[in-house]
């Protein structure tokens, strides 16, 4: 502990709870930069806890993020949110700018990494790399998990798995092609997304992914926040970064997404096409997709859950949260377009 931050967070606390006189009063800035103060204090002490984000407040900016707010209670277990209605640019988060453990939906910026090599002609879709599978190890007995080399396969190909079957050693291979995981980390950054995190490969991640529990802990490796998935998602689905063609082939494959079915696709209505992918570790699912409804709106959705005691219950969470948000999008669509016909035919008259 450092003991000189800690003496300013007790002088600090003094302060605080100090009789309150008229000559104490202060200005309203004054009070707020000693309750800054106050906060970093408590923070370089002790060390920063879970916290409740900045847009978990009784005053949520919609009917919408209200009731996802309740649908996400985390009592058991953190759980985060984040939506984007593509066409308005409506947002709604809940504990989306908390970090949670990625998983394998950090397969999709794995898989836009290597799709931008291809658009620059620094290697194409049938250039043939090993499948990397993991060689038993004890956890946390090596920095990084033991690996071996499999079968090769074209690049197409090992996407399509990663995607479709969320593939660990489809996955660990297009990783040792990039050269690690930091290319996918500097193409996140330069796409303009900071709050993720890829520190691990697949093997290494999956043999100690029980080191702690992520109910209570955040582990800032492999990580990243909900508002940052919806934002790459985001920018996928509407060709900022890649190809046409480039993005059309990750859309594509997580239309085709096998894994999940009991997650974001769950309860959506008929006519709904659903592109996603999910991510599984002990005590952790979630799910990252886009959702486009029969008229052609679409939203992009982020739901990351811990806890919840069993894997029935998470997948019901996100099943939940995510019928709630099409359904709120829908309603408030409805509502403007009423709105707006009504004022049209008031202007007609």
């Amino acid at each position: 502990m450092n003991f000189a931050k800690l003496g300013q967070f007790v002088s600090l606390l003094a302060l605080s709870i100090a009789p309150f006189t008229p000559a104490m009063a202060q200005s309203q800035s004054q009070a707020q930069v000693q309750s800054s103060g106050f906060e970093a204090a408590f923070d370089g002490a002790f060390g920063t806890e879970v916290r409740a984000p900045r847009d978990y407040r009784p005053d949520l900016d919609s009917q919408l993020e209200r009731r996802i707010a309740q649908l996400a209670e985390g009592s058991q277990g953190r759980i985060g949110v984040a939506a984007l209605d593509l066409s308005t640019g409506q947002q709604i988060s809940v504990y989306g700018d908390q970090r949670f453990p990625l998983a394998s939906t950090s397969k999709i910026a794995i898989a836009a990494a290597y799709l931008e090599g291809v658009d620059q002609g620094r290697w194409s879709l049938t250039s043939e790399f090993p499948l990397i599978w993991p060689v038993r190890s004890t956890p946390l007995s090596s920095v990084a998990a033991p690996v071996r080399q499999g079968e090769y396969m074209p690049a197409h190909q090992l996407i399509d798995l990663m995607i479709t079957r969320s593939s660990n050693p489809a996955t660990d291979a297009l990783i040792a092609a990039l050269g690690g995981v930091e290319p996918v980390n500097d193409w996140m950054r330069r796409a303009g997304i900071t709050e993720f995190s890829l520190d691990r490969n697949i093997a290494t991640l999956v043999r100690d992914n029980r080191e702690f529990d992520a109910r209570s802990y955040i582990d800032p490796r492999d990580s990243a926040t909900p508002e940052a998935m919806v934002q790459l998602l985001a920018g996928i689905y509407q060709g900022r970064w890649l190809s046409r063609s480039s993005r059309a082939i990750i859309i594509d494959a997580m239309e085709r997404c096998r894994t999940g079915r009991s997650r974001i696709p769950a309860l959506m209505p008929d006519g709904v096409t659903v592109a996603h992918k999910t991510g599984t570790l002990h005590r952790v699912a979630s799910d990252i997709g886009i959702l486009t409804s029969p008229d052609g709106r679409s939203v992009a959705v982020a739901i990351y859950v811990t806890g919840q005691n069993t894997p029935q219950a998470r997948n019901s969470r996100i099943a939940s949260i995510a019928r709630a948000i099409y359904d709120g999008y829908a309603e408030e669509a409805s509502r403007d377009f009423a709105s707006s016909g009504y004022r049209s035919s008031t202007a007609a008259r």
